[in-house]
């Protein structure tokens, strides 16, 4: 089934954002067609007045022209916080190669976050800005579970990507994200990952809004011996798993000379190699608790 493409005016396509590691966040589609069935942002149906599933749509976003780029110069931006920047569409419509020639020349701090090779397209304008960095979603090495998950490109090709944008002298971000427990091998990942990536963020599987049922429907289909702790972490809150991954994590890094930040107020530096794992996995938690997870 092709999903339903619309083209729409949009005033802007810079936001301010509440997001910690950004001044801007800039989402040139509203919807996703790579369709994760993990997605947090299905809850942007509800201000868009989309009645579509989510992964179905993808409006295409045409803004007024940005006028004095260079007032922007020094600040940080995000692409993208809603939507992939390169999901297939991308191809056609370049909104998000747009707004890279707009701020080409510009001193901005940029973040290109995707699941896509199609971004290599791009890597002639990437590389003309000064402090850029490309993030890759990879939560699994399992291209069976991957195709379960998304309509993304496999996972061998965003790890090619990877080490491509790596060897052009680009810094790159393995973002572990999300982590499915018991699923989700986060050492083997950043073992594949590593010599090719600066930094790496984790982040939990946070099942909340419609989709949590159709993912502990899939575990109880496809994982039924995970099917209790799911129900241990979603059902009863216990955070147990995530402690003893933290654990682990420390343990691996350790081991393996790599540095492992709890804190991401930490990460106001730029990173060479070895990569900088983060524990990142709690979300609204990990501001009351990660300084209570030392060993």
């Amino acid at each position: 089934m092709n999903p339903i493409i619309r083209k729409i005016d949009v005033k802007r396509i810079l936001n301010k954002s509440n997001i910690p590691v950004t001044d801007y966040a800039v989402n040139p589609y509203v919807g996703c067609t790579h369709a994760c069935k993990y997605c947090y942002a299905c809850f942007m149906k509800k201000f868009t007045n989309h009645g579509e599933e989510w992964g179905t749509f993808l409006d295409v976003k045409f803004w007024n022209k940005i006028k004095n780029p260079q007032r922007y110069a020094g600040k940080k931006f995000f692409v993208s916080s809603v939507t992939d920047p390169y999901n297939p569409q991308e191809e056609i419509y370049k909104r998000t190669r747009e707004f890279l020639e707009t701020f080409q020349g510009v001193d901005i701090n940029l973040s290109l976050q995707t699941k896509s090779d199609l971004i290599l397209r791009d890597l002639d304008l990437i590389k003309t800005f000064k402090n850029v960095r490309v993030g890759f979603s990879i939560n699994t090495l399992d291209e069976n579970f991957k195709n379960d998950m998304d309509n993304a490109v496999s996972i061998e090709r965003r790890l090619k990507a990877m080490k491509i944008l790596h060897e052009a002298g680009i810094r790159t971000t393995c973002f572990i994200s999300p982590i499915f427990p018991g699923i989700t091998d986060v050492p083997a990942i950043i073992d594949a990952t590593k010599d090719f990536c600066n930094l790496v963020w984790l982040e939990n599987l946070n099942l909340r809004g419609n989709f949590k049922p159709r993912i502990l429907d899939y575990i109880r289909e496809k994982f039924p011996n995970l099917l209790p702790l799911y129900n241990e972490i979603y059902r009863e809150k216990n955070l147990q798993y995530w402690l003893q991954l933290h654990n682990v994590m420390c343990d691996y890094a350790a081991k393996n000379n790599l540095e492992y930040v709890r804190n991401r107020d930490d990460l106001q530096r730029n990173f060479d190699d070895p990569p900088v794992i983060v524990n990142f996995f709690f979300h609204e938690l990990i501001k009351k608790t990660s300084n209570n997870f030392g060993r």
